[in-house]
């Protein structure tokens, strides 16, 4: 110790501040408890820069140390916001399902051109709502989902005539993508949304299932006769579709 700190006593906000900020940056990565963790990093910063004004200004010792704990506490900080923004898009996604990456329409020069401008439009997300017959909604796992084709009026076994439409799955992932008819929902005119029906004369049911990177799964779902428009919904908790198709 240099003679101008003898006699000294080292700074004790700047000690509390790095022992905060050690508290804070361990805790920083436990989610829930990491709102505990920036509230304590805050207050270790405040003591850390008390500590390091008192030590510049010759009334303690103890330089290194508040550095020290003005480092941790700044890192124990940011740690916790990169943490949180992670869980909160985690949880967004498997709220809403993972988010519209691309719509492709079907091949021909006009819809080509369609395609080109949603894909590449001022908003942050292409417009993915009453789509035609024929058109590929791509997500940002890699799956792309399409409505193939309608075919109304089929007649079930009770007299009752429901709406087919067939649909596909094209995983282009890295990872397995599930699929499901109870991915889907028929709108009615009066806005009303049902999930889809039993056709007892149904040959090709999508089903349900786990899709394997570079798979492809197609098949038809059916609904009430009414329907005019097919709802995708990337998650089974979302309230709001990903994506839809004009049926009628």
């Amino acid at each position: 110790m240099s003679d101008k700190n003898m006699g000294k006593s080292t700074s004790g906000t700047a000690i509390a501040g790095l022992v905060l900020g050690i508290v804070a940056a361990v805790s920083s990565w436990v989610p829930i408890v990491n709102n505990l963790s920036f509230l304590i990093g805050l207050v270790g910063l405040v003591l850390a820069v008390v500590g390091l004004v008192g030590v510049m200004r010759g009334k303690k010792s103890g330089k290194g140390m508040a550095i020290a704990a003005l480092v941790v506490n700044v890192a124990a900080i940011v740690i916790v916001l990169g943490t949180q923004s992670a869980m909160s898009a985690a949880i967004d996604e498997a709220t809403n399902g993972p988010a519209v990456s691309g719509v492709t329409a079907q091949s021909s020069d006009d819809s080509a051109d369609d395609s080109a401008d949603a894909s590449t439009g001022d908003s942050s997300q292409p417009a993915s709502t009453d789509l035609a017959p024929g058109t590929s909604v791509d997500l940002a796992n890699g799956l792309s989902v399409t409505v193939d084709s309608v075919e109304a009026g089929l007649v079930n076994y009770d007299g009752s005539t429901v709406v087919g439409v067939h649909v596909t799955y094209v995983n282009n992932g890295e990872e397995g993508a599930s699929y499901n008819s109870y991915d889907w929902k028929g709108e009615n005119a009066d806005g009303a949304q049902e999930h889809t029906v039993y056709f007892s004369e149904a040959t090709d049911d999508l089903g349900y299932g786990t899709l394997a990177a570079g798979g492809t799964k197609s098949g038809t779902i059916y609904f009430a006769e009414g329907a005019v428009k097919a709802l995708y919904f990337g998650s089974p908790l979302s309230d709001t579709p990903t994506a839809s198709w004009v049926v009628e």
